[in-house]
């Protein structure tokens, strides 16, 4: 996805306010740049642990450390792999300010609070939608 540099200028700590109407440039801007930064984190991160991963561990010529460190590994990989769906997430999220529809709830169409998205910028769904949907996984898992 081709992220171009927006011409939208915040003011220094700019943070989104319910005073404003929802939705509006700057917050689409604020969130934007948001979710860029945290997956240009995720990505250096990621590259990080790749040439970690790449030392060789044959070396070790205990077998406990071997085995240590091949869970350590296994671990880290499956980090990796949430961290790739998270990629995923933040991609759509984009995609979701691009065409104007970040920001409103997937269930119900209304506007997700400008808290939650501040702490989750990748939410989907409303507080309230979150809520009935962990409530109605949590029926199906009882059954």
């Amino acid at each position: 996805m081709a992220v171009t540099e927006s011409s939208i200028e915040l003011p220094k700590g700019y943070i989104p306010s319910d005073g404003e109407p929802f939705m509006n440039d700057r917050h689409k801007e604020y969130f934007r740049r948001k979710l860029l930064a945290w997956k240009d984190e995720i990505i250096r991160e990621s590259r990080s642990t790749l040439s970690a991963l790449q030392e060789d561990i044959g070396a070790l010529p205990d077998l406990a450390d071997r085995a240590s460190t091949e869970t350590d590994r296994a671990l880290e990989l499956r980090a990796r792999d949430r961290q790739r769906k998270l990629i995923a997430k933040i991609d759509a999220a984009l995609r979701r300010i691009e065409d104007d529809t970040y920001g409103y709830c997937e269930e119900t169409g209304e506007p997700i609070s400008l808290a939650r998205l501040d702490a989750r910028p990748v939410a989907t769904l409303s507080l309230e939608a979150q809520e009935r949907h962990e409530r109605s996984e949590r029926v199906h898992r009882d059954d």
